[in-house]
């Protein structure tokens, strides 16, 4: 048989064999602790698992959904105005399986093949993974802790710019932590207007900032409508994952080419679904806040046991996850990865997983109770690693 010369021989992402020893650990009957993927433990609000229940008993709620409700484009419409104060139309809102499913696709309706799509480094790997597919060309942009793993625009070249089809921009920030300042906003819209260029913003974290002013919505920003969408996320901010519920908001042009694209190889949210998305949106916000106020006391409990063991680590500003620098013996981030799985019974991810700047980090996903954090960091400190 012959394959894909592109993708055909794609090579199983790290995860696949840390899951495999962490398997092969657990089945001998020994400890492991998972703080690798971002699937969250905390449960969904209750009153949006009744509404979910209650409209899976209905046998209409299973079909294809098509488009989506004239409930659901409200209930978007009306949590983007209190949550951001950012107006939108019904036009301006496209739902998606997932946010990670919709910027695997946004680059076809948008670029040529030999296009420049610009993406940071690291990043979250569909950001460079789905545009791939479309034959685009990748230029990395450096997130460097120098300056705070904000994006530099002055430092892309002239050149570049003036290639760019499109750029992935996102902050909160998978894997760093990092956030952006609302004058980095400002700056982009300008830039992307300046090179006529095409501003995918992943937003999935927005709800999940510690210490800073709330995240904010890119959209918030004069004129960013005019040269670029914004994917919003209900996994992490309400945990419901598995249901993927996700949405690009913003430039209605852009969004009419990406609906039209979708609708040959998507049939719609089922309305199931979409009741949930419904109910999420426009019930009690509290839940939100709690679920903020839980992953804050997970990351100082996990960041400052740590430090008090002398793995000496930043406290992460946002997120559900903690962007760790490699002890200074160890060569690789795959090579501590591995030795922590070994040793401690702790699974984790090399920083180099996210790219070539990743590497020197590890990430861990704040998906234990404090308790099992604190677990977690007493196995660190008896396996010995850190002397």
């Amino acid at each position: 048989m012959e394959f894909s010369n592109k993708f055909g021989n794609i090579k199983e992402n790290i995860l696949v064999e840390l899951d495999t020893m962490s398997k092969d650990m657990l089945s001998r009957g020994e400890e492991v602790i998972n703080l690798s993927i971002g699937t969250p433990d905390i449960p969904p609000a209750g009153y949006v698992v009744k509404a979910v229940s209650e409209a899976f008993k209905k046998p209409e709620n299973y079909k294809y959904g098509i488009t989506e409700s004239k409930e659901l484009l409200d209930a978007v419409v009306y949590w983007y105005r209190n949550r951001y104060g950012v107006e939108l139309k019904h036009e301006n809102i496209v739902a998606v399986n997932g946010s990670q499913e919709g910027i695997a696709h946004i680059a076809f309706p948008i670029c040529n093949p030999g296009d420049v799509v610009l993406v940071p480094d690291p990043c979250y790997q569909i950001f460079g993974f789905g545009p791939s597919m479309a034959d685009v060309e990748l230029h990395y942009m450096p997130l460097l802790k120098e300056n705070n793993y904000i994006i530099d625009l002055d430092a892309i070249s002239e050149d570049v710019a003036e290639k760019a089809k499109m750029m992935i921009v996102s902050y909160p920030n998978n894997p760093t932590a990092a956030t952006a300042p609302r004058d980095f906003y400002e700056k982009l819209v300008a830039f992307a207007k300046k090179y006529n260029i095409i501003v995918v913003h992943d937003n999935a974290y927005s709800e999940l900032v510690y210490d800073d002013e709330p995240g904010i919505s890119f959209l918030e920003i004069d004129g960013a409508a005019d040269v670029g969408v914004e994917f919003n996320s209900l996994s992490k901010s309400y945990n419901l994952t598995g249901l993927r519920l996700s949405f690009a908001v913003g430039n209605a042009e852009i969004l009419k080419k990406f609906r039209t694209f979708r609708s040959q190889i998507d049939y719609g949210m089922c309305m199931g679904v979409q009741i949930g998305a419904i109910t999420a949106l426009t019930g009690d916000q509290s839940y939100v806040s709690d679920v903020r106020d839980e992953y804050r006391r997970r990351r100082d409990t996990f960041i400052e046991g740590l430090n008090k063991i002398g793995w000496r680590v930043p406290k992460t500003a946002s997120t559900m996850f903690t962007w760790l620098p490699v002890p200074p013996k160890f060569k690789s981030s795959l090579e501590f990865s591995l030795r922590l799985l070994e040793r401690a019974g702790v699974l984790i991810v090399p920083g180099a997983s996210f790219g070539r700047l990743g590497e020197g980090y590890v990430r861990a996903a704040l998906v234990q109770p404090c308790q099992g954090l604190e677990r977690a960091v007493d196995k660190i400190k008896k396996s010995g690693i850190l002397e």
